[in-house]
């Protein structure tokens, strides 16, 4: 009885020593779960906070933000690009006659027509209100191909927003990067070219260097933004 009794005993007393080490490491397993769950919360904060931050909360599209990291990083490997600026033309009447929520559905939509017109296309941006862009990977006839892409995928077939069929069409103009310009000059030319085809009210209109249909021949307001 004896011997059992000190058997007892001293399994009770490792018992009691394993119950009280595994106390802290229960403690510590807690801690570093916590502090895993907050890297992640921090994470998804990151990557939320970066969303808003890089794209339009109307088309959920890239923003302007967005287009200008690019750019410049295509820019500083050297990449051949263009950039195609797409303007949605009479976009306030349809602010006036359906209302504010309608307009925004129709900017929905047209930058999902964007997204899908695939390579060589690499981003599509919606820039502001209703003007939108496409950032080509490749030569001059890529960024015209792209150019008329958009022309039709955009202004071809009208649009189902809220049970109604709103036609709307869009004045594009594009341009190719030539190895003497920055950024700032690649979206003054494209948008040199889309002015143009605001006037005319055509299709896919290319930068002409020798023709700068802006009145004063200076640079618009939409370079400086």
């Amino acid at each position: 009885m004896s011997h059992l009794h000190s058997y007892l005993t001293a399994a009770g007393g490792v018992l009691a020593g394993l119950t009280a080490a595994a106390a802290p490491l229960m403690r510590q397993r807690r801690i570093i779960h916590h502090q895993r769950r907050a890297l992640a919360d921090r994470d998804r904060d990151r990557s939320y906070w970066h969303h808003l931050a890089t794209h339009s909360d109307t088309s959920d599209l890239p923003n302007r933000r967005a287009l200008r990291t690019l750019l410049e990083a295509m820019f500083s490997l050297g990449e051949p690009l263009g950039l195609v600026l797409i303007d949605l033309d009479r976009f306030k009447q349809v602010n006036d006659t359906h209302g504010h929520e309608a307009g925004n559905d129709l900017l929905y939509e047209v930058g999902q027509r964007l997204v899908t017109i695939g390579p060589p296309v690499a981003l599509a941006v919606h820039l502001s209100g209703d003007e939108f862009a496409l950032v080509i990977h490749g030569d001059h006839d890529d960024v015209e191909t792209a150019a008329q892409a958009a022309h039709r995928r955009v202004s071809d077939s009208p649009y189902n927003i809220e049970g109604q069929q709103i036609a709307i069409t869009a004045s594009v103009g594009y341009a190719a990067a030539e190895p003497h310009m920055l950024p700032r000059d690649l979206l003054h030319a494209a948008d040199q070219a889309m002015y143009l085809a605001k006037r005319t009210r055509g299709s896919a209109h290319a930068h002409d260097p020798g023709h700068d249909p802006t009145p004063d021949g200076g640079p618009r307001y939409r370079d400086l933004r």
